[in-house]
């Protein structure tokens, strides 16, 4: 039996606010005169909870103001209160009490006015007058500073690559966080405040107007980089690509064998290792030889499409997934000798 540690805090939070959303959603479908009908109704509010962490959103401020009531009523039975400090009231458009959006899971959230050509649309297709960005938090950027700055002067004596093997796996876990969202901008604005902490560690090692720069700044193609000469190399916010979310289909998992769905969607799949997944998002969940989708019962093969008795490369380019028996029939029609293959049981 292998024990996997679970952090307590989440998994209790999950336990005691389970159906704190239904009684929310419930409140919704008694309201009269807003939609045509309940199931209206429970689309037009929202309730979105990570942990003990949640926001209610609705159009009217008076059905925002009522669950609060009634989600304060509903912890009051298990002996639990909302938290002052953390419970706000905004909007996500229009100031009030000198806030616009709001912030959840170190994410900003905030509508902007725009035009009719660049601005959302509701589900009927009519334009809302403006979009939605979701940044990082200002409170978060700081703290990533913060934690930035307190490792460049804990390293002051350091060694180059000491410092940026510690800061590297800093900005990839933070930049890849935010990675799906409108990051652009604040990961420049980041990238220039550490250069100017980096400037100062550089200039407080090195005598000599200019030399400093020379030596820790290394030219990397047509740019200057922190580098050290044996190619230790600080990773950029920049360097993260920004890919936005695509939301998951109805009510697809990742665990109900649709290989395709997930496959082209992510270019991976769970239990299956990078090669096969990448081939799996290629072949677009299809077997190259008999055309039908792949399933969780199938046997499937990585097969070489020219066999390496006749050349064939152990390349991307000549791999591809097969059925076991849709494999055997093609190596005996190819004319290799040898099996040529790599069996992954799926």
């Amino acid at each position: 039996m292998r024990f996997v540690p679970t952090p307590l805090s989440p998994l209790l939070a999950n336990i005691a606010l389970y159906g704190m959303e239904e009684r929310v959603k419930q409140y919704a479908e008694t309201l009269k005169g807003k939609k045509d009908s309940k199931e209206k109704n429970r689309k037009a509010l929202s309730l979105i909870r990570y942990a003990d962490d949640f926001v209610i959103m609705h159009e009217d401020l008076s059905v925002v103001l009522k669950c609060k009531e009634i989600i304060a009523e509903w912890l009051s039975d298990m002996g639990l209160e909302l938290k002052p400090s953390k419970t706000k009231l905004t909007h996500t458009l229009i100031e009030i009490d000198g806030n616009v959006g709001f912030e959840f899971l170190g994410f900003h959230v905030q509508q902007h006015k725009v035009g009719n050509y660049r601005c959302a649309k509701n589900t009927d297709g009519t334009p809302l007058s403006f979009k939605t960005l979701i940044t990082p938090s200002k409170a978060k950027i700081k703290t990533h500073l913060s934690k930035i700055a307190e490792v460049i002067e804990t390293h002051k004596t350091a060694p180059q690559a000491a410092l940026i093997s510690k800061l590297n796996p800093i900005i990839r876990g933070w930049s890849n966080y935010y990675s799906t969202v409108c990051s652009k901008e604040t990961y420049s604005k980041v990238d220039h405040l550490i250069y100017d902490k980096l400037r100062a560690w550089g200039k407080s090692r090195v005598k000599g107007d200019g030399s400093w720069y020379n030596k820790y700044w290394l030219t990397v193609g047509t740019n200057k980089r922190f580098r050290t000469n044996e190619g230790d190399e600080l990773t950029s916010h920049s360097d993260t690509a920004i890919v936005r979310h695509v939301k998951v289909k109805g009510k697809v998992s990742p665990f109900d064998g649709n290989w395709s769905y997930w496959s082209a969607r992510r270019g991976a799949y769970p239990g299956i290792p990078t090669r096969e997944a990448k081939l799996l998002k290629k072949q677009k969940g299809c077997c190259s030889h008999c055309g039908l989708y792949f399933t969780t019962t199938d046997s499937v093969e990585v097969d070489h499409i020219i066999p390496k008795s006749l050349g064939g490369k152990n390349t991307y380019d000549n791999y591809q997934l097969l059925h076991r028996h849709c494999h055997d029939t093609k190596t005996a029609a190819d004319g290799s000798l040898n099996k040529n293959f790599e069996a992954t049981p799926f």
